[in-house]
Parts: C-alpha cells; structure tokens; sequence
C-alpha cells in the first residue's frame, strides 16, 4: 500500500518544496492534484522538460514518490469542441505520466450533468444522458492509449456529476473491462455514494486501485435538515474535507471493509479545511492513517 499526501493545501510550495515538506510530515508519496504550475484545472498540463527534470531531481533527493496525478478536464462534455480539447489536454497528460514511470492516474466521471439539471444551455442537450455518451466516446478513445502505455487511470463519481452513486460509477467500470479503468472511492464523498459505508465499499472489490481520506459530516442528517442552504430546493452538494475524527465518517467500517475487500492501492490523507495550520493536519492525518492500517493490516 502506497501512502500519500494530496498537497492542496501546500500548493503554494515549490514543486521542488514540496518534495521535502512531503517527507518531513511523514509521506514517502505525493498524490499530485491540480496545481498551476503543472496539473492545471482544465486546460493543458504546464508542464516543460527542465520542470519535469527539476521536479524528478527533488523527488529522487529527498526520497519521495509520485503514487497519483489528477488531471480535471471536461471529457464527458456533450459539447464536441468541449470533449476534444479534454482528449488533447488528456494525451499530453498520458505523455507526462509516461515520463513520470506511470503514476496512477485519476479523476473523476465529470461534473455538469447533474441529475437535476434542466435543458437549458446553448444547444439544450447538457442533460446527464448526454454527459454520459460523451465520456463513453471519450473511453472509446482514450482506453486503447492507456492499454498501450501500460497505465492505469481512477475515476470516481463526484457530487454533482452526472454519476454521483457508487453503483452505477461500478457497473460503468465494469462495462468498459479493461485493466487500464478501475475505481476511486472518496471517503468524504461517502454519503453521496450510497447509504450504506461498508455495503458501498464492498461493491468496488476487484476494481478499487486508490482511495483518499478525509471526514465529512453526514449531508442528509436525521431530519434531512443537517445543512441549510438558502435558498430553499438549492441542488448545492455540501461536504467537507476535514481531518479524521472531525466529521461522521465510521473509521473502523472504513478501514474494515477496505482490508475485507482485500483493498492494496493508493491511500491519501485529502484534507482541505485546514490552510492555516496544513503542516500539522497533514502530520495527524498521517499518525491516525497509519494507526488504522495497523489495527487491519498488522504493523
């Protein structure tokens, strides 16, 4: 199992900082989330030759790894100059990972086409049906060069995409069967993905390569009043990423079920609340992340 930090909260380090600051709070990998000065969120990777050799340089000194990268751009867009520009920015990104030795790539299934959005763009058609056609056109595309490459690349449903439930995200995965797709699960996303933490969990066995942790509280509450969002009928997706202990998520079901479904990947501390204290968040997600891989995995 590799152990990472998701680095939102230092993105204001160096690439060649963060190498160090990664392993002095306790992290032997990096979980690469967009960044402007290399992943950057929906246009094209800002990423040149003596970056990339500097950044490899910092990684090899201070004895990091890369375990993920997280690209984010529109692939399930309905809009076709929309999904080819993703399909581009996504072949420089693969060219990237390639020369990065083949991190796990992962993302997410695409936001937009929530299941209560109505027909009212420019063409009338950013429904979630249409979201859907276009990520599999994207996948029919996109999974040979992966095959080919030798990587593997994680998606997830995501609040507010046009798949926000673990089952169908599965059974989508399951569909296209190739070892170059498999499946990420969010821990503070949980309370989207189904009712049940454990249940949903166990429906991503033999598909799930990564998983990030961070607490959230339980969006629909008791009374379905846990959050209050004005106006009222807002379609907002509330959650948070917080440190463990924090929110409403059952660690010992968590952890639990990952080690039953004998889950062996990618586990990152995601926590991005904390800006102003993000050395120490970091250093408490790492003790308790580590404490319960002991309790199921053994020391």
């Amino acid at each position: 199992m590799k152990i990472a930090l998701d680095p939102y909260m230092h993105r204001h380090l160096s690439l060649e900082q963060l190498c160090r600051a990664t392993k002095e709070m306790g992290f032997d990998y990096i979980e690469m989330s967009p960044r402007d000065d290399f992943v950057k969120w929906w246009t094209r990777p800002r990423v040149y030759p003596e970056r990339l050799a500097s950044f490899k340089k910092a990684m090899k000194e201070y004895d990091v790894g890369l375990a993920t990268i997280q690209p984010m751009y529109r692939w399930s867009s309905p809009y076709e100059d929309e999904r080819q520009v993703a399909m581009d920015n996504w072949k420089r990104m693969i060219e990237i990972a390639v020369e990065l030795d083949n991190p796990l790539l992962i993302s997410e299934f695409g936001r937009g086409g929530s299941p209560e959005r109505s027909n009212v763009d420019r063409q009338g058609i950013h429904t979630p049906e249409a979201c859907e056609n276009a990520f599999w056109r994207s996948m029919d595309e996109l999974v040979p060069i992966l095959e080919r490459e030798g990587l593997v690349l994680s998606v997830e449903p995501h609040p507010e995409d046009w798949v926000e439930e673990m089952n169908p995200a599965i059974e989508i995965i399951k569909t296209i069967n190739s070892p170059a797709l498999k499946a990420s699960y969010i821990a503070p996303h949980s309370f989207y993905y189904g009712d049940d933490l454990a249940e949903t969990i166990r429906m991503t066995q033999g598909e799930l390569v990564h998983a990030r942790v961070a607490d959230t509280f339980n969006h629909k509450g008791s009374s379905q009043l846990r959050y209050i969002v004005n106006p009222p009928g807002s379609n907002a997706r509330v959650h948070q990423h917080l440190d463990m202990g924090e929110g409403e998520i059952d660690w010992d079901v968590f952890f639990k079920t990952l080690h039953e479904i004998g889950f062996d990947g990618v586990l990152s501390s995601c926590v991005f609340a904390w800006e102003e204290r993000a050395d120490d968040s970091a250093r408490f997600m790492r003790d308790r992340m580590q404490h319960y891989i002991n309790k199921y995995w053994g020391a």
